[in-house]
């Protein structure tokens, strides 16, 4: 159990917090702050994110989870079911079936559909897209805010975040918190993010892997151009 789980398992609701919440990604703080009930400052690290692309069970469950849990309010408007179904390896019937939510059509963009003034009204602020959100916070950070949420009574949905003070979002996965140990629920929020960061990059996998033959070949290269210049200059004085 990480550091994060075992400061959550020992919050209560009479636990007096005053949280000061930074991004890693803005200050390289890791995931932020938090002054305890003593006073003291304490620092939080952030979790590492289980990404694996080639773990297509993982983004394939994780698909499940963002449909069900996230689509509702956050739209991902730069990815297509259509190249879900293409990348993730999940048969068109199944996504048509079980992962369109908000379209009856497979090219389609994922997009909550809801009235962004509507959702601004109940959240106080309207949910972000999250076709980059790992992009642009993080893959660490976005999975330690998933698993940052505990009891607030004094906010409007009965919960706070460790990683982001005061934040507008419920804890949408506090009944799938509550249905499953600590470990699986991590799991799950593990294979969420996976599937996030493919949202934010798909050909990230591939690039890496092309990246890292290119860069054998130039080193292989450098034999045969190393000894052709040899050969030019061994006249040259």
């Amino acid at each position: 159990m990480n550091t994060l789980t075992k400061f959550l398992t020992g919050l209560g609701l009479g636990t007096a917090l005053t949280l000061t919440a930074g991004t890693a990604m803005a200050a390289g703080g890791g995931c932020g702050t938090f002054t305890n009930a003593e006073g003291v400052e304490e620092h939080l690290a952030c979790s590492e994110a289980p990404i694996d692309f080639t773990n297509k069970g993982s983004q394939q469950n994780g698909a499940k989870i963002f449909m069900n849990y996230c689509a509702g309010c956050h739209s991902a408007k730069y990815v297509r079911h259509s190249r879900i179904a293409k990348d993730l390896d999940i048969p068109p019937e199944l996504v048509e079936k079980y992962l369109m939510v908000t379209t009856d059509q497979i090219g389609d963009h994922i997009d909550a559909e809801i009235d962004p003034d509507v959702q601004a009204a109940w959240f106080g602020a309207a949910p972000p897209d999250l076709s980059l959100v790992t992009r642009l916070r993080g893959d660490d950070w976005v999975y330690t805010y998933l698993l940052s949420f505990y009891e607030d009574p004094s906010r409007p949905w009965g919960a706070n975040n460790l990683v982001l003070q005061n934040a507008a979002m419920p804890h949408v996965l506090n009944n799938m918190q509550n249905s499953m140990s600590q470990e699986e629920f991590e799991s799950e929020v593990g294979d969420l993010v996976n599937f996030m960061a493919w949202m934010g990059e798909p050909v990230r996998h591939d690039r890496r892997v092309i990246g890292f033959f290119v860069i054998l070949f130039l080193l292989v290269l450098l034999i045969p151009v190393y000894l052709l210049n040899k050969e030019f200059w061994k006249d040259v004085k």
